[in-house]
């Protein structure tokens, strides 16, 4: 008697028979958890649905391999009814926040029921739409913030580099400079004529040139590091190896410090290697500033990117050119692909721009670049073509993994279908993905998959305007 009254508790059951409560109770079991012990695992089959009578039930779900809080049921409540209705494994993990007791109730039973009594059927489905709809709002906030996350991630490992690179640069530069300042004057009291003076400027501005413009081959420059150091060292210079690299790098040839130092060979003053130092600390200098430079182009860029790939400080409907967004996108993710993605772009420039909800058609190509490095395991080729068809911009993402199964593609775009395990992914990707190509822009989502090719194509109107 007291398993019917507590079914009558809960208002669906309200709608069914007496008799028929009493045969359900009559083969429903009952459940003793104590504080902390599982009740549903996620991932697991889930075959039975559960009346709480008292006692208070955690729902987590694992995100990255860390369980995240989604929500609670508090007696008298019935649950496990999504698993049962959709045949698939349990979407989060049910455990006892305190001592719990439940009825177990077998899913065969409760869809006997569902199928016998209509309005029991109707305030079952009636809850279980709100819970689905509960659930999907959680995990797609939740993905929205792990995407976030993971371009936030990407973004400080690709910044950090730049930005150290601008510190030292700042940080060194300023005693170099000093140094040179008081060069300058000590040569000045030497009273050297011009000519000669214009010679050792004149090799410094060829070195400037060399380095700002890159034109020393990389492949030489240990050669001619290493020639540079014997020359110094035969000159006498102390610490030469300091040298023989900013000299290096600017170009100088040994023939040419060999003319430049020849009348103060003999010298015995700081003036015999004095010059030498001056033009290797030059090119320290401008090192410097031309890496410290090109850390802060670096950071422009990205932080351009992000502002890009965002739409901030603008509509939420703008006229967008599809090469721009991918390009932000890949730029955003190029800390993923630089380990071993080789990212090849087939694009045709002549495509006209489209109307589009900017921010929203970024998250599809971050959904689909993003999967596709998952699906090549972070080692493979990407590749993105765009053209034009019929009235639509195409843009195809195509990866070299294992591929889909023939027997899942009808599937992929299933909220909550997930190939990946658990724990590593939604389900929710996709299914947003089709969304905002098919319901927001009005276009096409389309997929071609076979072992070593996987493309998935984006279709967009390249006229119509979005309503």
């Amino acid at each position: 008697m007291q398993c019917i009254e507590d079914l009558l508790e809960l208002d669906p059951f309200k709608h069914l028979p007496r008799e028929r409560l009493q045969w359900m109770c009559d083969r429903a079991e009952s459940v003793l958890l104590a504080a902390g012990e599982t009740l549903v695992k996620e991932g697991d089959r889930a075959e039975n649905i559960y009346v709480l009578v008292c006692g208070y039930i955690s729902i987590t779900r694992l995100s990255d391999g860390v369980e995240m809080p989604i929500g609670q049921h508090e007696a008298p409540v019935f649950f496990g009814e999504i698993p049962v209705l959709t045949d698939e494994p349990a979407m989060v993990s049910m455990r006892a926040m305190s001592e719990c007791h439940l009825h177990e109730i077998s899913g065969t039973d409760f869809l006997t029921l569902l199928h016998e009594c209509r309005n029991f059927e109707s305030a079952v489905f009636r809850l279980f739409q709100q819970r689905l709809r509960g659930l999907e709002s959680f995990i797609r906030n939740r993905e929205k913030m792990a995407a976030l996350g993971t371009l936030s991630a990407g973004l400080a490992h690709e910044l950090n580099n730049p930005a150290a690179a601008l510190v030292r640069a700042l940080r060194d530069v300023i005693p170099a400079i000093r140094e040179l300042e008081l060069m300058n004057l000590r040569y000045g009291q030497r009273h050297v004529d011009d000519e000669h003076t214009q010679q050792w400027q004149s090799a410094r501005d060829a070195g400037y040139e060399n380095i700002l413009h890159h034109k020393v081959e990389s492949v030489t420059l240990s050669d001619r590091e290493e020639e540079l150091l014997d020359w110094l060292e035969d000159y006498g210079v102390d610490k030469a190896w300091r040298l023989a690299e900013p000299l290096a790098i600017a170009g100088i040839q040994p023939e040419t410090l060999t003319a430049l130092t020849e009348r103060w060979r003999e010298d015995p003053s700081d003036l015999r290697d004095q010059g030498i130092r001056w033009l290797a600390l030059s090119f320290e200098v401008v090192s410097m500033i031309s890496s410290g430079l090109h850390g802060a182009e670096r950071i422009s860029e990205l932080v351009k990117s992000m502002k890009s790939y965002s739409y901030m400080d603008q509509g939420a409907q703008q006229t967008v050119d599809v090469h721009d967004g991918l390009e932000d996108t890949l730029r955003l993710f190029s800390f993923k692909l630089k380990h071993g993605v080789k990212v090849c772009r087939h694009y045709n420039q002549t495509l006209p721009k489209i109307s589009a909800y900017g921010s929203e058609l970024n998250q599809v190509w971050t959904n689909l670049i993003d999967n596709a490095i998952d699906a090549m395991d972070s080692k493979g080729t990407l590749t993105i073509k765009t053209c034009r068809w019929q009235n639509f911009v195409r843009v195809e993402i195509i990866d070299s993994g294992p591929g889909i199964p023939p027997e899942i593609q009808s599937r992929i775009y299933e909220p909550f279908f997930t190939t990946k395990s658990v724990g590593k992914g939604s389900g929710l990707g996709l299914e947003t993905v089709r969304r905002i190509v098919e319901n927001r822009h009005h276009g096409t989502l389309s997929l071609a998959s076979t072992p070593g090719k996987t493309c998935f194509a984006v279709c967009l109107p390249a006229e119509e305007k979005l309503s």
